[in-house]
């Protein structure tokens, strides 16, 4: 095959003047049609494999800039492990259930789903769900992603569904699901319980009350001369629509408490509280009164609800605190987790959730005076209520973190209902177990989740909503128990592997359950299917048995889980608890997270503050591959920032790097690797460095991608283009490769390091500078090149030979003088003194070890600054020398060369005219053009 053909380019420039927007869907269109991804594979088929999961992004909405981040971080760990001959089949893959499409569906249309059959809801959800991903797979296969794009994994296609009922069945056969009743986050807005992972914060200004409760009995603790009428417990909260809902007080056992005397009244708190209470209602004329109780000694306490008749007893609970309020917790159990848990374990029936809030957020006939009321709405009218019954002691307003939902961004409450749980206790343990068997990248990614792991409760995986997959239970109406064993789940993966999970709301009861099914329990015949779906995290937590497990040319457990670092709470932890309750292992051998993205402040981007960086605007104005260096060049492991100010400057590291490709490539028109290269004991000094330089940034970048620090690679690849080549190597050798005859030895040997260079470089950068790597690739003279594409090379082979430290010890010394000569010739240049370096002659003034060391340079001193002349003298400098600043013993004098300058070379030489055939050139060139 003709590779020098492959692509329209012009044969006698290389087109390094950019355009990248304009030129990179030409090498989209070239790796589709030549179909570079299943060559890749096919090429790699007998290689080991590297399988990395991808976490599926939700089909709603254009990408943003950290969709971009991690499907590039993704891409350059797969191409680099492809170039080193791994077998890196790559599944892209969506997010396609629950609450995010539903949401959007709804908003989008403006239909009532309470109107709707949920097979109708459900149709447009889906057909909303493929929309979304066709339009954000267009966008990631622009930023220069390969994948099987035709052919990705949603968490809606049949095979996925069936796979993930079968692992909540085995989860329920090993008794790791159950149904209860427990405090939830609640959206009243979106009607459904929330998984933690749901929840984002935001800034909320909310109301801060000190609410006095009046005591029923109180004991021998009343105080001396008081009134129970006249005597309260003080409780605070931030919540005043949760006051109608209160059942009791917590206090702490290891507490002290004491009566506070404000006038004819006495108020029960913490003693170490009372300080700041008081504080807060601005009362100064208090007394505190020195009898002192225990929680243990108050738990016997009974006060009144302070808008019904009845009664608040203390229980004591260990999640009272003293970091805020009056050590005596308000509590609500149908409003809170540890409200739940304490009057759960109370034992009294009194105190158990009374279904205060409906699904929409309402107060229930359960909540006189205020019943269909929403609760938000009805903060203002209990404070105003309580002021009425003289049990508002004080009142503030503040500003903190609320917890809101992640789809409609509406506030939530906290809300006890029925729900199907996981049973994290269940197997928590080996799950720990499986954490400090996987490699977490950054390191302390093992901490972060292991503590997450050892602290959750269980796992709320019910939801309100039919676009999702339906929890597989059936109920016996005859006795009320719950069904769901091996016969019903391998019957209904039967059905959804035909029909999909629609077949849950199409079909009846009798035609979901296995012909003649009775109730194992009763012997009844009588079911009722769960109204309920799985949550969202539950879907894609699975896929781990969908997409990997399911496909054999993939692998179950997976190599990497790469996502950002708030999937430790995610994506990672719900796969996570679902591989190991089902199977017992963890679903990846090793888990990397990244940062978010900022911007050029450090602040989070946000639509409102004006400061977001889209990545379809980065493509339009500088192209993919700018976007792609701008994913290498940041430490990921904390927030990476970007603005447009970042932008231009990586745009002119960028063209920095082009620029070098496009310098290489010129230089090499003439070279024919086959039949020019030089051998290495033939090559000179500066060119066995320039290898040796090479070797080491090779082994860097080798090193930087193994250990996925790319930034390390970037600035690597960057100071080598910029500093070893540009402005040492490239620059010195230019001489000799426009003036030294064509086949000349010092000429060749100059193009064998920079074919060398050209092949290095062109491989490394791949990854990362996808379109440009290809670019060079297809640019490149045929005899260069053994594959059509620069995505199917294998990565460069080291050279450890090159490393000579002799070589390396001389030019590192040699180059720490040069630059003290160069700022010289820099400042010559800046007074005007010479133009060009070529006008210059340099006289160098060394003593002791300084002028021993360059006196073995002399001879080539001028070739390495690049000037007409140079002279080392061995004496005392005159006043007018420039000092070096790294050598004080060296001192330069750079002055305006008084010969002739050649025409060819520019050099300025005695020789020039000597050649009466060549008058207008120096002695050299005359020579050459005479061979």
């Amino acid at each position: 095959m003709d590779y020098g053909k492959t692509l329209h380019l012009p044969e006698t420039e290389f087109p390094m003047r950019g355009n990248l927007p304009k030129r990179e869907p030409e090498f989209l269109a070239f790796w589709q049609d030549h179909d570079i991804y299943h060559k890749r594979l096919e090429q790699r088929k007998n290689g080991p494999k590297f399988i990395l999961h991808d976490g599926p992004p939700y089909a709603n909405g254009k990408l943003h800039i950290g969709h971009a981040l991690n499907k590039v971080l993704k891409d350059i760990v797969l191409k680099y492990k492809t170039q080193r001959g791994f077998y890196t089949k790559y599944v892209p893959g969506w997010d396609t259930h629950g609450l995010p499409i539903e949401h959007a569906v709804i908003k989008n249309t403006g239909l009532n789903r309470h109107e709707m059959t949920p097979l109708a809801l459900r149709k447009k959800c889906h057909d909303y769900a493929m929309e979304q991903m066709n339009l954000q797979r267009q966008e990631f296969i622009r930023f220069g992603v390969l994948g099987d794009w035709e052919n990705p994994y949603l968490t809606l296609q049949h095979h996925i569904e069936v796979e993930q009922i079968g692992v909540f069945g085995k989860m329920a056969k090993k008794g790791h699901i159950y149904k209860g009743m427990k405090t939830v986050y609640w959206c009243p807005h979106c009607e459904t319980a929330l998984a933690e992972a749901e929840i984002e914060y935001k800034d909320d200004k909310s109301f801060s009350l000190f609410v006095k409760f009046q005591a029923v009995q109180v004991g021998t603790a009343l105080p001396k001369g008081a009134d129970l009428k006249n005597v309260y417990a003080l409780i605070w909260t931030t919540t005043p629509w949760t006051i109608p809902c209160n059942l009791a007080i917590s206090a702490n056992a290891a507490f002290t408490y004491v009566w506070v005397r404000i006038g004819e009244e006495y108020l029960l708190m913490a003693q170490d509280r009372v300080a700041v209470v008081m504080e807060a209602a601005h009362i100064t004329d208090y007394e505190v009164l020195p009898e002192t109780l225990t929680g243990e000694d108050i738990k016997s306490f009974v006060f009144r609800h302070p808008l019904y008749e009845r009664n608040s007893p203390i229980l004591l609970g260990e999640h009272v605190t003293l970091d805020a309020g009056t050590g005596l917790v308000h509590t609500a159990p149908d409003h809170g987790q540890d409200d739940f848990d304490v009057c759960k374990q109370s034992g009294k029936p009194e105190l158990q959730p009374l279904g205060t809030v409906d699904s929409s957020g309402r107060y229930t006939n359960k909540v006189p005076r205020y019943e269909g009321v929403f609760v938000f709405d009805n903060n203002v009218p209990v404070i105003k209520d309580l002021a009425a019954v003289n049990a508002l002691f004080a009142k503030e307003t503040f500003r903190h973190q609320y917890p809101h939902c992640w789809r409609c961004k509406e506030p939530i409450i906290y809300r006890a209902t029925e729900q199907w749980f996981s049973s994290v206790d269940g197997y928590r343990q080996e799950a720990l177990q499986a954490i400090d068997n996987v490699q977490w990248i950054p390191a302390w990614g093992h901490d972060r989740i292991y503590n997450m792991i050892r602290d959750r409760g269980d796992w709320c995986i019910s939801r309100q909503r039919v676009w999702g997959v339906p929890i597989p239970i059936f109920y016996c109406e005859d006795c009320g128990t719950p069904i769901i064993n091996d016969d019903t789940i391998s019957h209904l993966q039967g059905i959804f592997a035909k029909e999909g999970s629609d077949a849950w709301w199409a079909h009846s009861e009798t035609e979901l359950l296995p012909d003649g099914f009775v109730c194992p329990s009763c012997g009844g015949k009588h079911f009722r299917k769960e109204s309920d779906i799985m949550d969202v995290w539950f879907d894609s937590g699975c896929t781990h048995q969908g997409v990997l497990n399911h496909d054999p040319e993939l692998a179950y457990p997976c190599d990497l889980y790469l996502e950002g670092s708030d999937q430790h709470r995610g994506w990672f932890n719900s796969s996570l608890l679902t591989s190991v309750a089902a199977n017992g292992i963890p679903p990846y051998k090793a888990v990397l997270t990244h940062g978010f993205t900022v911007d050029g402040e450090g602040r989070k981007m946000s639509k409102s503050v004006g400061n977001t960086v889209a990545p379809q605007e980065v493509i339009e104005k500088y192209g993919a591959d700018v976007m792609r260096l701008w994913v290498s060049s940041a430490d990921y492991q904390g927030d990476i920032r970007l603005s447009p100010k970042i932008l231009k400057q990586l745009s002119d590291v960028y063209r920095k790097i082009r620029n070098t490709f496009r310098y290489l490539l010129g230089s090499l028109a003439d070279f024919d690797p086959q039949q020019d290269a030089v051998a290495y004991d033939q090559l000179t000094d500066l060119d066995k460095w320039a290898l040796m330089r090479l070797e080491e940034v090779l082994e860097s970048v080798t090193e930087s991608y193994e250990t996925y620090q790319f930034h390390v690679m970037y600035h690597t690849i960057h100071n080598f283009c910029t500093i070893d080549l540009s402005a040492v190597y490239l620059d010195i050798i230019k001489d000799r490769l426009y003036t030294e005859k064509q086949d000349a030895l010092l000429r060749r040997s100059a193009q064998t390091v920079m074919y060398e260079v050209l092949m290095t470089l062109v491989k490394i950068t791949a990854p990362v500078l996808s379109f440009t790597a290809e670019e060079v690739w297809q640019f490149m003279p045929v005899g260069f090149k053994d594959k059509e594409s620069v995505h199917l090379t294998d990565w460069p082979k080291t050279h450890p030979e090159y490393i000579q430290k002799d070589i390396a010890t001389r030019w590192d010394t040699f180059l720490s003088y040069r630059q003290d000569m160069m700022r010289a010739l820099e400042k010559a240049r800046q007074d005007k003194t010479i133009g060009h370096a070529l006008d210059a002659e340099v006289t160098l003034y060394a003593t002791g070890k300084t002028y021993d060391f360059l006196k073995d340079w002399q001879d080539q001193l001028a070739t390495l600054l690049i000037v007409s002349n140079a002279m080392l003298v061995q004496d005392k400098a005159p006043e007018k020398a420039i000092q070096g600043e790294a050598h004080p013993e060296l001192a330069v004098v750079v002055e305006a060369s008084t010969h002739a300058k050649c025409e060819r070379c520019w050099t300025h030489s005695k020789t020039v005219g000597v050649d009466p055939n060549h008058p207008t050139l120096c002695a050299r060139c005359a020579s050459v053009l005479a061979e």
